[in-house]
């Protein structure tokens, strides 16, 4: 059982407040941008753009953490775990399936849930591996660092583009996480047919398991 991170097992909602507050505008006002510019999409830096013309996002967090060196910023922390990962993870490694967390993150992120104490046999971000999705050779760590068959691993993830499709196509099951600003609208999406299962929240996917022996 391999998990993304993003809208999977963290709600980003306080990271985009805080870059609201960094940008000047309402939360709603942002996050409105950001559900616009995904609708079209494009990037989630394009909806930071329409704010602030010369955004950057590499140079604004390295102000970011010049001005606020102990301020969360664009990081997170247990307090943005969903309710259900905690007890979906602990339900999954009782069934003796190993869990495992790898999605596109920097190094602070992997650091950032290793703090926290979950239940996992691994984890591991992007920005450490020096590859991120929806690259196949992503797919392929993640298949090196469980040390198992393609076909027995399950990855789970708020996006098609990002998750499902690239999974299926390395020999892998999928699962399609229907929550976060992704999450919803790619439910829909023509890919979604894709996933072996589209999930409301985590608690679903246990009976998922355990009715597949």
């Amino acid at each position: 059982m391999v998990f993304d991170v993003g809208e999977t097992l963290i709600d980003e909602t306080r990271i985009f407040a805080r870059w609201a507050d960094r940008l000047g505008v309402p939360h709603l006002t942002l996050f409105g941008l950001i559900g616009a510019a995904l609708e079209r999409g494009d990037s989630l830096t394009s909806a930071f753009r329409q704010v602030k013309p010369d955004f950057d996002l590499a140079a604004e967090s390295a102000n970011w953490r010049r001005d606020e060196p102990g301020s969360m910023r664009e990081n997170f922390d247990a307090g943005d775990l969903y309710p259900d990962v905690r007890p979906a993870l602990a339900a999954l490694r009782d069934m003796e399936l190993r869990v495992v967390i790898a999605g596109n993150q920097p190094t602070q992120a992997g650091a950032a849930l290793r703090g926290m104490g979950l239940p996992t046999d691994g984890i591991h971000v992007s920005e450490d591996w020096g590859v991120a999705k929806p690259d196949p050779a992503f797919f392929a760590r993640v298949q090196e660092e469980t040390g198992t068959r393609p076909d027995e691993i399950l990855y789970v993830g708020d996006r098609v583009d990002n998750d499902v499709l690239p999974a299926k196509e390395a020999g892998m099951a999928a699962a399609l996480l229907r929550r976060g600003m992704l999450g919803y609208r790619h439910a829909t999406h023509p890919g979604a047919d894709r996933a072996d299962v589209v999930l409301d929240d985590l608690s679903q996917l246990v009976p998922w398991c355990a009715g597949r022996g």
